[in-house]
């Protein structure tokens, strides 16, 4: 079941694909035959995702609170608080049940954490994975389209950020070019607005046929050969500044030696700008790109450093050993997982998902969701305690979170299966009439407050509609069509804080309609 969901969920159409979510419609299929997985299995499964979650969140999460983020964050409360507000209000005129509600509500977020919170608020067999399978693929389709029309509706903004049409591709590329504009004779890199003002970035020279890291106290001249980083659209600018494409021929890269993936842990460097670091005068280095909540982008001098960024640092193995001891970087801290760690942030997320507090008739406890979230949130932000190293490698991250998401959409999915179509059957128009509203309301509520009241413009805002809606697929549609990494960091500015909203509200929607 699990392998045919991960086929399903790959199976691209159009640049659109469910991912793991393609198990819980496998899983609602094979329990309309009768299979079954058990509520432990998913329960394990829940844990294991949410905590890795948490785990993978954590260390920008506070900081998100008094960085630059703030407006974004105002947006996806109040994206957030209009989506519970319209599921409760619609499941008292459609007399939904709690387990449907709750699930149409994670679906039009197509929020798995959202539908794990409900799965453990609710009793074994409800409707919730139903309502989850009706509202995901509006979730996934309304907002796509939503942010294909935001330059159509705002051609102005379109313009003045250089998206008009989302017709260009951002890719991030690589060109050698040659110094020929002589008014940069003996100036610094940081003195060239144009690269801070495109994020694009001089990483190497060439010198005796060879790539060669940047050197401190470097000073440009007419001639040299330089490569850029940056992305399609901002890296043209930069070229036409420095000079021309260069036509020299292929050149030696010692990457092995020259490059370096440095994980950030040093107090040294977190809540500080590139700028005010002054990395390449000081070490030596030149930081190419950035890689955070998964996302890949080329950083600006203005670029915020946050705990647990992996940056892409360029220089010669002794400015690299040197700036990962500044860095707080250890050898193995992006490749290793401390399984009693491990263990011990499982055991104290159950713990706290059990405790309750009561405030007359009415009892909020944060369960198996809710629990694991905030231990992975509380350890990943902290990232190390004494000798112990709280980080988990991406790539064991991302396996444990998706196994445990497939465990669970197995055993949601099954256990709804049986009931899918009666349901269907029964209020089938009415729920995808819920779906619908629930995906345009808060997507058009946003719009405003971004527009008029917070004052984003257009990338910023595409970016923060993603992360409010936890739409991953939006964010590919527009990270394949724009120029700018500005969509992505503005993803993984509010993504956490939406995880962590969606988690809290569901369980509180649940009360309320209950």
């Amino acid at each position: 079941m699990i392998g045919l969901g991960q086929i399903l969920g790959r199976t691209s159409v159009k640049g659109v694909s469910l991912g793991s979510s393609g198990v819980v419609f496998i899983a609602l299929l094979a329990g309309h035959f009768g299979f079954q997985v058990s509520s432990e299995v998913g329960m394990v499964g829940v844990v294991l995702f949410i905590y890795c979650l948490g785990i993978g969140a954590g260390p920008s999460f506070l900081q998100m609170f008094v960085s630059r983020g703030k407006t974004l964050m105002l947006l996806t409360v109040v994206m957030m608080s209009v989506t519970a507000a319209v599921a409760w209000g619609l499941a008292r005129i459609f007399q939904l049940s709690p387990d449907l509600a709750s699930g149409l509500f994670a679906g039009a977020l197509t929020s798995t954490p959202a539908l794990a919170a409900a799965t453990e608020k609710l009793p074994v067999g409800s409707d919730v994975a139903v309502g989850f399978g009706i509202a995901y693929p509006f979730g996934v389709i309304g907002v796509i389209l939503f942010i294909q029309l935001l330059p159509r509706w705002f051609p102005e903004m379109a313009a003045a950020t250089g998206a008009s049409g989302y017709d260009l591709r951002g890719e991030i590329l690589r060109e050698l070019v040659e110094v020929t504009n002589p008014s940069l004779n003996g100036k610094h890199l940081r003195d060239v607005t144009v690269l801070a003002r495109m994020n694009c970035q001089v990483s190497r020279i060439i010198r005796d046929g060879q790539l060669q890291p940047i050197p401190a106290g470097f000073q440009l001249e007419v001639g040299q050969q330089l490569l850029i980083i940056g992305r399609t659209g901002q890296i043209e600018t930069v070229i036409e500044t420095l000079g021309v494409r260069s036509s020299e021929a292929q050149c030696i890269l010692d990457v092995e030696h020259q490059r370096r993936l440095i994980v950030v842990s040093s107090k040294k460097m977190v809540g500080r700008t590139l700028k005010d670091l002054h990395l390449l005068s000081r070490f030596g280095v030149t930081i190419a790109r950035i890689t955070r909540q998964d996302i890949e982008f080329v950083p600006g001098a203005n670029e915020t450093i946050h705990f647990g960024d992996i940056l892409r640092s360029v220089g010669e193995p002794e400015s690299l050993d040197a700036f990962a001891d500044y860095a707080g970087h250890r050898a193995r801290t992006a490749e290793e997982t401390d399984l009693v760690v491990l263990a011990g942030g499982l055991i104290a997320g159950m713990v706290l998902g059990k405790l309750s507090l009561s405030l007359g008739s009415f009892s909020l406890s944060l369960g198996m969701a809710g629990g694991p979230l905030l231990a992975g949130l509380i350890l990943g932000h902290f990232g190390q305690f004494g000798r112990l190293s709280i980080r988990m490698p991406r790539a064991g991250r991302l396996l444990l979170a998706d196994l445990g998401l497939s465990l669970f959409l197995a055993q949601a999915g099954s256990q709804a299966g049986d009931q899918f179509v009666a349901v269907v059957q029964q209020k089938g128009w009415s729920l995808c009439a819920v779906a619908i509203i629930l995906v345009v309301v808060p997507l058009l509520t946003g719009l405003v407050a971004a527009r008029y009241w917070l004052k984003l413009d257009l990338l910023e805002m595409a970016g923060g509609f993603c992360g409010a809606m936890t739409s991953t697929p939006g964010l590919g549609a527009v990270t394949s069509a724009v120029d700018s990494s500005i969509p992505a960091t503005s993803y993984a500015t509010v993504y956490p804080v939406a995880l962590v909203l969606v988690t809290l509200l569901t369980p509180l929607l649940i009360s309320l309609i209950s």
